[in-house]
Formats: structure tokens, sequence, C-alpha cells
């Protein structure tokens, strides 16, 4: 747990978003792949998802929108920014990490910026080491962003992957809670024995891109989707579960379940296991498909004006690793005020 003597509250203390303007509805997928609406709809609750278009722009766009519009919805300048973390999947190039190329984007200067890579739990792995910098004083303002621009690496000749993922970005900014509100516990888990289940093939140091591998379409997403399921299911219900137990919480405590938005039965069968009722989850899905590290952090700008100070919210997340974690928040503002506050700056697409 991460309060404890001598140690600070850390909290989200706002939250912003990005998404691209173009929308890749599942009626222009079924023109790509022998595939539908209704078929789509009924696996996954996917309608629609976003895509960023445009030669050269990357992850880091995204990311560097969503951080822009954090820092005005939050009243801060840049150079109050102690470290910047993002979760990705989807770099914008091997090197230099794309947490640099969004610093400088946005006009931090020499601060810290790394990136984590916890495919779908990203984000979950990125709050929990941001908070031990706030919790332990090291930093007052810590920015977490969740990115992927998921449409480079997935292939859309392949229905089972390709009605799944959008792009998107979602940043929060955690520093010391002033009312004892925030992130009272994480857990991270993982088992790098999935790999075989999900992962990219190709592009790494194991197999570097090649004519050959790049003819035998490598480099995309490839998930055995049977196996994925059914480990998705179990863990992010069994995450939640131990998270809300070593807390002493029950279902009928939690406002808002936050899970990752990967497809809606798993979603649904883990706010069973926790006894909450789908009013009570928060969903993106229809929406924006999976954005992968951004799943959470987009929610959370979605929901923001439903968010009262002191609800208590449990994140929940699961991705290739396989990785697996969960989070259990107080939120420490008034996002219906914040909204209001701000107009709703920063909602989707630039």
């Amino acid at each position: 747990m991460l309060n404890g003597h001598n140690l600070k509250t850390p909290a989200i203390t706002g939250v912003c978003g990005y998404l691209p303007e173009y929308v890749l509805t599942n009626a222009e997928l079924a023109r790509l792949v022998d595939t539908s609406d209704a078929w789509i709809t009924e696996r996954t609750g996917i309608q629609e998802r976003r895509i960023l278009k445009g030669e050269g722009l990357g992850t880091s766009h995204m990311g560097a929108e969503a951080v822009k519009g954090l820092l005005e919805r939050t009243g801060n300048k840049p150079s109050d920014i102690d470290l910047l973390i993002c979760a990705t999947t989807t770099p914008d190039m091997v090197f230099p990490s794309t947490a640099n190329l969004i610093a400088d984007m946005v006009g931090l200067g020499p601060v810290g910026s790394f990136d984590v890579q916890a495919a779908c739990s990203g984000f979950i792995y990125a709050i929990t080491i941001a908070s031990q910098f706030v919790a332990n004083g090291q930093c007052k303002k810590v920015v977490v962003v969740g990115a992927d621009k998921m449409s480079t690496i997935i292939d859309y000749t392949d229905r089972a992957t390709c009605v799944l993922f959008g792009d998107g970005a979602g940043a929060v900014l955690i520093e010391p809670s002033t009312n004892g509100e925030g992130i009272l516990d994480t857990l991270i888990r993982s088992d790098g024995s999935g790999m075989i289940h999900l992962h990219q093939k190709a592009g790494g140091s194991r197999m570097p891109p090649s004519a050959e591998t790049v003819a035998k379409r490598m480099h995309y997403d490839h998930q055995e989707g049977a196996a994925v399921y059914k480990f998705a299911i179990a863990k992010m219900a069994e995450v939640a579960g131990e998270i809300m137990s070593r807390n002493n919480l029950r279902g009928d405590m939690i406002q808002w379940l936050v899970p990752h938005q990967a497809n809606f039965r798993i979603i649904q069968s883990t706010a069973e296991r926790m006894g909450l009722p789908m009013d009570r989850v928060m969903m993106t899905i229809q929406k924006y498909g999976n954005t992968t590290a951004a799943t959470i952090p987009l929610c959370l700008w979605d929901y923001e004006s439903k968010l009262k100070t002191g609800d208590r919210l449990i994140l929940a997340a699961f991705g290739g690793g396989f990785t697996w974690g969960a989070s259990y928040v107080t939120w420490a503002y008034d996002g219906a005020e914040r909204v209001k506050q701000t107009n709703g700056h920063g909602a989707h697409a630039a």
C-alpha cells in the first residue's frame, strides 16, 4: 500500500484526452475484410474507433496534445512538471523514448522522462511508478501519459484483430493530495510465458526487420484470441478482487470500475465478479475500441463530469506479456466543476 509514515498520498488532480478526427466504422471495416457491424458489435461491443492520419505523425503527437490540454485544464505551466512517464506499445521509434519526444514538444525542459512498456496494462504500471515519486517527496508534479497508435501494427487483412483497435492518448497529473484522497493502493503482475499468445513477432532484437519479415507480415499484432480471452477474464477479475480484499472493500462501496477497454464481455464478467452493476462501469469501447495504454485515462476523461470528490474507483487492466494490474483510487476533485471551469477543453480531436 502507498500510504504510510512520512509518505505523501499521491492523487490524480487532472485528466485530459486526445482522439484523432478520423472515425473508422464497422461498416468501413466490413468493406475491407469478411465481417459485419452485427458480428463485431455482438462479439466485442465496438461500433467505431479513431485512426490517426497524416504523414509523419506518431504516438508522441497524440500524447503531446493530451499533455498540453492537461496543463491548461489544471492551470500549470510546462516548467511546473518534474517528471513525465509515457506508457505505450507503439513508440515513435526504438529510441529515443516517446516520453522524451512528448516532453520536448510540450516544452517541459530538461526533466526526467521515460517510457513504460506493459502493453494494455501500461497505464496501471505507469501510475504505480509515478505514485512512488510523489509519495516519497522526490517529485511534486508528475504527468503520466497512456498513448498508442495501434493502427501502425494492425493487419487490416486480419478480421480477428483489425476490428479491435483504435488510436488515442490520455494524460493525468499526479501530485500530493491536499484532502487525503488519491491513489491508495496498486497491484501489478506479469507472466512472460503468455508471450506465445499475444505478441509482435518481428521488429525487435530477436528478429530484426528484414525484407523477409515484412513480406511475411510479421510486424503486426499477433494474438490467439481464445487463450487471451480466457486469461483476461480470469486475471482482470482476480486482481480487482485482490485489491478490494486487501482494502476491505465490497462491491457496494465502489462508485466506479474503470476497466481496460478490450472486449465488452471481459468487462461485463469483471463487473459481475466484483458485484457491480454495469451502470457503475466506465465504458468507451463502443466509441474508441481498444486504444491499449490509453483506454483507462480516456475513460476517466470521458466520465470526468460524473466523478465526485471521494468517489472510490477500481482501475483494472490486462495486456500482452501477459501483464495485469489494478489500482484503488479515491477521486480528489469535483469533476463536474472542473469541466464547467474549463468548458470541456481538449475533449477530442484537434
